[in-house]
């Protein structure tokens, strides 16, 4: 069963993009089929992937105004081991031609849809689809993102451990309940994942220690430290595990996939416990 994951936050630079492109090597690694969607106009993941985004004739942006089908797009990422449906500054007017268009909320999800149902139509009923399907949204709530949300399963939040990231953390899970109450019920929080960490930090201590008090256990263990190798990577279009594996970035990437695989484990297996669960915490009914 395919996974869709939203790789969202309306703030800017707290590691999104490194986070799909990192997230997804991993995984592939680890024999997993991944698909990496470009929703960003900055077109970063698709040059984090090693692919050149000014030579893509066809992209995100024509599969949204339904010129053009995921398969047809998709490109291979050897650097990463995963597919990858790429962007570049074309996408930057869809947001203008996407609102007079029928459905603009769902025209991603459809394309995935679609995409899906020729695989199994070409491979055959036992043949699996992607694991996974990360989305890397664009810093901001706008209708890319929305188009996100109304695709995935579920919602990836990598942020830094300062205040003005938990200002933005309410906005986005504000947005998430709406998008849940209105156009994506099955909508859920994957996991909020803190980057460019550094423990030396009193800040970021306390604010770690707040996420882990209100979120609990969607808050992942794994946390990603500061590390230049993840900074040095994208320049050479190579995730970190390919440019440095041993490093501390690249380990950290490994774990959360390790984490983000036994949870989806955790979520198939049946429910073992007979007595009636627990009364959910106060804190927890605030997540959609």
């Amino acid at each position: 069963m395919t996974r869709i994951i939203a790789v969202a936050n309306q703030k800017g630079g707290v590691g999104k993009t490194t986070t799909t492109v990192n997230l997804a090597a991993s995984l592939a690694a680890m024999k997993r089929r991944v698909l990496v969607v470009d929703l960003d106009p900055q077109g970063n993941a698709t040059t984090g992937s090693g692919i050149d985004k000014r030579a893509c004739a066809r992209t995100v942006y024509h599969v949204l105004l339904g010129e053009t089908t995921i398969a047809e797009v998709r490109v291979k990422s050897e650097a990463g081991g995963y597919d990858l449906v790429p962007a570049n500054r074309e996408l930057a007017g869809a947001e203008v031609e996407l609102v007079d268009l029928p459905e603009r909320e769902t025209r991603l999800k459809d394309a995935l849809a679609e995409a899906l149902r020729q695989m199994r139509d070409a491979l055959g009923a036992i043949a699996d689809d992607y694991d996974f399907i990360f989305l890397d949204c664009p810093p901001s709530l706008s209708l890319l993102t929305l188009n996100g949300l109304c695709a995935a399963d579920s919602v990836l939040i990598p942020m830094q451990c300062e205040y003005y990231a938990l200002e933005g953390l309410s906005d986005l899970v504000q947005t998430v309940k709406k998008v849940r109450a209105h156009l994506n019920p099955s909508l859920e929080i994957e996991g909020l994942l803190r980057t460019m960490y550094d423990p030396r930090n009193t800040l970021a201590q306390n604010v770690a220690a707040e996420l882990e008090k209100h979120f609990g256990d969607r808050l992942y263990r794994t946390v990603v430290p500061r590390n230049v190798r993840l900074a040095e990577a994208p320049s050479h279009g190579i995730p970190a595990l390919k440019l440095e594996p041993q490093s501390k970035g690249a380990l950290a990437y490994l774990a959360l996939a390790g984490e983000v695989l036994r949870r989806m484990e955790a979520r198939r297996a049946p429910a073992t416990v007979t007595e009636p669960a627990p009364a959910a915490q106060a804190p927890h009914e605030e997540i959609p």
